[in-house]
């Protein structure tokens, strides 16, 4: 049976940074690497706000991806 281990962990946040011809959103994004594999959703969450408040475009939206390694 196969097994995954976190490995790592990376975050992104996405600003909106106007709105284009046809109305939609022009987003920019902003990447954050080696953050920390135990960290809570919460404790993410916490950090991205407080990260975004010294940007000037509004928060978009706040990605987490995790990196795991599936052992076999």
């Amino acid at each position: 049976m196969a097994a995954s281990s976190l490995i790592d962990a990376n975050l992104r946040l996405v600003y909106e940074a106007g709105r284009n011809e046809k109305g939609e959103p022009v987003l920019k994004t902003k990447g954050y690497n080696n953050v920390k594999v135990s960290a809570t959703t919460d404790q993410i969450f916490q950090a991205a706000q407080a990260i975004a408040s010294l940007c000037a475009l509004p928060l978009f939206t706040i990605e987490r991806t995790n990196v795991e390694e599936i052992l076999g």
